[in-house]
């Protein structure tokens, strides 16, 4: 008997932190076979969209080996200080590690065009012919069913490029970069697909460290002994300058304010994707109340011989009524939060870094149980109970945080 593939994955950004937590989360899903064999669309952007290949491919087992052996410099290899105003911060090492060690991008996505479970990455357009009326926003979406093999390579590749750090990627006319911009978290899209009927989510919570004066510390070590040269005194002058702007909790140097400016966006269009959501639940729930509401009072005022066209009335008016909503039904939805906690990696990606294997483990372990605890909750919630008038039966959303509760 063939399986309805009727339910959707939501992953989020979250660099090193987030994609671990997701690839134990994404280990619980494949571990319930009821859910798993129904999952029919991927939605991932930035870290979720890495981990959105290989589990479209069913190949989390590969991506676990990979994630244990993947070193900071693999990633983002920081670039050498007259390079910078050019380059950028980084040097973009992650494509040339996932070929080496996996396969090529284009390769990869290949295979998805035979998968059953279709993926969507989310992309950050920041060509020059962009304009602010245009309707995506500046928001590309690339889809494994319809995007050619070799643009949807460099498209998971343009949504994983921290554009604080490395330069955008070319996606065919699209200069794309990180996704987290415009939708760092893709739930929006699950709900605009009419097929989907069901929703599993990891939503990333990041705790963003303060900026620290170890890399001025640094870049002032190696300079001072140039002192005597006014260029490098001048130079010298200016990382005293930055030094005082950190103390004042201040942005020290541009590249600290991009990573702020990126930490607002990325914080503030992931609340409003979420609260989009949960926001038109509600309302399709209070709809279906007010229907039924109406529907009982025309019938108890109505004069007998007229109760039946009144009812059939009222049903066609609020079948011709539309509301800006996507969808017009309601979505059985778990949303999952999760943060590093105490058993973070360090997110930067300055040189001499490390990455422990046992930090890593954690934090697959802890992306395992938060998605455990969180189905352990719908089950019981389901069971629990019974189904409300108007709404199908089906429970609203369901949010999981490990401990803490809410959105933002």
């Amino acid at each position: 008997m063939e399986v309805t593939r009727n339910v959707a994955v939501v992953l989020s950004g979250g660099g090193m932190n987030g994609i671990l937590l997701e690839l134990g989360f994404l280990q619980r899903l494949r571990g319930d076979e009821r859910l798993w064999e129904r999952v029919g669309w991927i939605y991932g952007t930035s870290a979720g969209a890495l981990a959105g290949v290989m589990a479209a491919l069913d190949r989390l087992d590969e991506l676990e080996e990979f994630l244990m052996e993947l070193r900071p410099e693999e990633t983002f290899r920081p670039n050498r200080l007259w390079q910078l105003p050019f380059t950028g911060l980084h040097e973009y090492r992650l494509p040339e590690t996932i070929a080496t060690r996996i396969a090529p991008a284009d390769e990869l996505v290949q295979a998805l065009h035979a998968a059953p479970i279709e993926l969507v990455v989310c992309v950050t357009d920041v060509g020059d012919e962009v304009g602010e009326g245009d309707d995506h926003a500046f928001e590309r979406t690339f889809s494994s069913r319809t995007t050619p093999p070799e643009l949807m390579g460099q498209a998971v590749l343009a949504s994983s490029a921290i554009s604080a750090l490395v330069l955008p990627v070319a996606v065919g006319d699209t200069i794309g970069t990180d996704g987290g911009w415009v939708r760092n978290f893709p739930l929006g899209h699950a709900y605009d697909n009419p097929d989907v009927e069901e929703i599993v989510a990891f939503r990333y919570r990041a705790n963003y460290p303060r900026s620290t004066a170890e890399n001025l510390l640094r870049l002032r070590r190696r300079l001072e002994r140039f002192r005597a040269v006014p260029p490098v005194r001048a130079l010298i002058a200016e990382l005293d300058a930055a030094e005082e702007r950190r103390e004042r909790g201040e942005p020290a140097h541009l590249p600290d304010m991009l990573m702020r400016l990126m930490r607002v966006t990325i914080s503030r269009n992931t609340a409003l994707e979420e609260r989009r959501a949960t926001e038109t639940d509600a309302s399709m729930r209070e709809l279906a109340a007010l229907r039924a509401d109406v529907a009982e009072i025309a019938g108890r005022h109505a004069l007998p011989w007229r109760r039946g066209r009144a009812a059939a009335e009222v049903d066609a008016r609020f079948e011709s009524t539309r509301f800006p909503f996507r969808h017009e039904r309601l979505l059985p939805t778990v949303v999952v939060h999760g943060d590093a906690g105490d058993a973070a990696l360090d997110p930067t990606f300055r040189a001499g870094l490390d990455w422990p294997g046992e930090t890593k483990r954690a934090l697959i372990a802890r992306g395992y149980q938060l998605a455990d605890d969180a189905l352990r909750a719908e089950r019981e919630k389901g069971e629990g109970e019974a189904p409300a008038s108007g709404t199908n039966g089906v429970p609203g959303p369901l949010v999981s945080s490990g401990g803490r509760q809410g959105g933002g």
